[in-house]
């Protein structure tokens, strides 16, 4: 429905009684019977007895944690409405049937639905349906809730010609609903472009491009839940995955997917997945960015095969009486076929005791003997092909790898010829060697180097689907190591190129998919806020052509005049205490976003007005609604209003000025519904 449209009227709790009787009384009459109806799904749960049906206490066990779960899924929250909307059908299979859509299934005593899952075929058309089409729907009703409790609806007669298409007011104050406490799904509120990225299938990679507000991180979990209603057993054999910037946004995240019956989907970061030594050092962003190219990877597949070693003497084995010898000409064939088939380096290695022992079998077929599998293994476990073994393929540890490499220049400079320069081979090695893979001061981009190695050494476990979240900022390197968890599956990426702060960040969706090995992969892109007010990203987008030039600016359906401050102070510290008090007036979540540096003299000046705070990652309370947030944790987030500390201070925290406006455009979109900016040192030229 247009934004511009007029809202229509809405039926609430003290309207009169229609024609029809009392149509909102009997909308609560059936939200009551439909959570009598889930309590009493969850007791027959509760009661099951499963004495009599398990074989043993290993069957008991598991038994027992999915009864659990599913006891976990049949939770009715008291503060989440059961559902939303309701479709009236008019002619098709569901010709005169009414259906209610929320957020997961409800059956009465008999198995009736009361309330349909809203990632049921059935469901689609409450998020698509239209005047131009309305998929057979004669009705979409629209539900109003305060604090849980159903006080008004909204209708629209999709197939009445007298009655104009309107923008849904009861739509347009849920998404502009002020927000305390962990992110909330969005799935009330889904639009259709927004539902046909949800619903798009499981085989297929979908990158969304979405700027501040489009719901991008929303449209990525509501995929996932979609994808495990829609393919449950396959996703539970294989695995979900959702990585996100920083753990501070997972906990802001982590509601969502539970809220939509969805409990068994794994979060993690990037540094969590590679994490196979502890990370206590930092990289210069120099040396981060070298070793975070792509061609890091075949720095390392030359490192890794240099430790095979091609045979010069024969090989001898002995069984009871008999010799057999392997000429070393034969011993080079097996090893240069298992080299040419690029298989991986531990799978390689353990193949080959058996292709010496083959060659052995021959030998003995052709003298006459009729040896077995049985022979095979033994001869392979043989003293003297398991010593040839080691010498020509020894084993390889990842860890101690990567630090010959960063430690070595000999060595460093023997595998990256041709590919890294002599100035950015000696940016990346340790200004002085460490003693050990423990002593190592390891950064984060070097674990991610050791995840490259260990790959090569040993597949990595690939997963039925990953959710890519802020995917703008990861290197080369990290996009291989996503990659390597869903290569066998399939990914929902999500970012926004102009949100990108790291020296790294990704020039075009097209690059960042080919080193994510998903190059055939769909790119969508939301162009729609509906979160950010109009005057705030206006004022954002004045940074684009400085820091992504060509990227469209999003195009906000808020219009929410003097929603935006801008205010040159001379006590910044007193103006930024004074702007939170009177953001504390209205009601929602307040984020105090600051350059890194400034926070601890932010943090002062709170406590010294007697002004609590909270750290993000922090749940926010209706008593404590104010959150602290240095400018490189804030991506991501959301506050109902935020108070930006010294624009230019945000910027010069950066390496260099493309990076440090992105992180400026990354504060000033943080904000629902007001924005005040507060500066004491000249604003950016780029804001104008």
């Amino acid at each position: 429905m247009p934004a511009h449209a007029p809202v229509p009227d809405v039926t609430s709790a003290t309207a009169a009684p229609t024609a029809d009787g009392d149509p909102l009384g009997r909308e609560r009459a059936h939200l009551a019977a439909s959570r009598a109806a889930l309590r009493a799904m969850r007791e027959d749960v509760e009661s099951l007895d499963i004495k009599d049906v398990t074989a043993n206490w290993v069957n008991a066990v598991v038994l027992e944690a999915q009864i659990e779960e599913r006891i976990k899924a049949l939770a009715d929250l008291s503060h989440t409405p059961l559902f939303f909307g309701r479709l009236d059908y008019l002619h098709t299979a569901q010709e005169g049937q009414r259906f209610y859509i929320g957020r997961r299934h409800v059956h009465d005593a008999v198995g009736d639905p009361m309330v349909i899952d809203w990632r049921a075929p059935v469901s689609q058309p409450f998020y698509r349906a239209s005047r131009k089409d309305p998929q057979d729907v004669g009705l979409r009703r629209r539900f109003g809730y305060t604090g849980g409790e159903l006080t008004a609806y909204e209708d629209e007669h999709l197939t009445d010609p007298s009655e104009a298409e309107q923008t849904s007011k009861l739509l347009q104050a849920e998404i502009e609903r002020p927000r305390v406490g962990p992110m909330r799904d969005i799935v009330a509120t889904i639009q259709p472009e927004q539902d046909e990225i949800v619903r798009s299938g499981l085989s297929g990679t979908v990158c969304v491009q979405g700027g501040p507000g489009t719901g991008k991180t929303a449209v990525g979990l509501h995929r996932v839940a979609y994808l495990l209603y829609a393919h449950r057993e396959r996703l539970a054999r294989t695995g979900t995955l959702v990585i996100g910037p920083n753990r501070s946004f997972l906990h802001y995240i982590e509601q969502v997917l539970p809220a939509l019956g969805e409990l068994e989907v794994r979060q993690s970061t990037v540094d969590d997945l590679v994490a196979h030594v502890e990370v206590r050092g930092e990289d210069t962003a120099a040396a981060a960015v070298v070793k975070g190219d792509a061609r890091m990877a075949e720095v390392l597949r030359r490192a890794v095969r240099s430790h095979v070693t091609l045979p010069t003497e024969p090989l001898m084995v002995v069984r009871g009486s008999r010799r057999w010898r392997i000429p070393a000409y034969e011993l080079v064939e097996i090893v240069r076929e298992l080299l040419d088939r690029n298989v991986r380096y531990g799978a390689a290695r353990d193949a080959l005791p058996q292709r010496i022992a083959h060659a052995v079998l021959v030998r003995m077929e052709q003298a006459g003997e009729a040896p077995d599998d049985r022979v095979q293994d033994a001869v392979a476990r043989n003293a003297a092909v398991k010593a040839a073994v080691k010498a020509i393929w020894p084993p390889v540890d990842p860890a101690k790898l990567v630090l010959r490499l960063l430690s070595d220049g000999e060595f460093l400079a023997a595998h990256a010829d041709g590919i890294l320069t002599a100035e950015e081979q000696a940016t990346i090695l340790f200004p002085k060697p460490p003693r050990s893979v423990k002593s190592a001061q390891w950064s984060p981009a070097d674990a991610v180097l050791i995840d490259e190695a260990t790959d090569l050494v040993q597949r990595t476990h690939s997963l039925g689907h990953v959710v890519l979240d802020e995917a703008q900022d990861l290197s080369p390197m990290q996009y291989r190591a996503v990659g390597r968890r869903c290569s066998t599956g399939s990914a929902t990426v999500l970012g926004d190129l102009a949100q990108g702060t790291t020296p790294w960040a990704t020039a075009s969706w097209a690059e960042a998919l080919s080193h994510l090995g998903k190059p055939e992969a769909a790119v969508e892109e939301l162009t729609a806020g509906f979160r950010v007010p109009r005057e705030v990203i206006a004022y954002a987008s004045r940074l684009l052509p400085h820091m992504s030039p060509g990227l469209a600016p999003v195009s906000s359906v808020r219009e929410n005049p003097g929603s935006l401050a801008v205010r040159a102070v001379s006590d910044l510290d007193a103006a930024v205490v004074s702007a939170c008090l009177e953001s504390l007036t209205r009601e929602g979540s307040i984020g105090l976003i600051a350059s890194d540096a400034r926070v601890p003299a932010l943090a002062a000046a709170l406590a010294s007005a007697g002004l609590p705070y909270l750290s993000p990652g922090e749940e926010t309370t209706p008593d404590t609604r104010l959150t602290l947030v240095p400018a490189s944790l804030a991506k991501g987030l959301e506050y109902d209003y935020v108070v930006l500390d010294e624009p230019a201070a945000v910027v010069s925290a950066e390496p260099d000025e493309r990076t440090g406006l992105r992180r400026l455009y990354v504060a000033l979109t943080r904000a629902v519904s007001g924005l005040t900016v507060l500066h004491a040192q000249p604003l950016p030229v780029q804001l104008g």
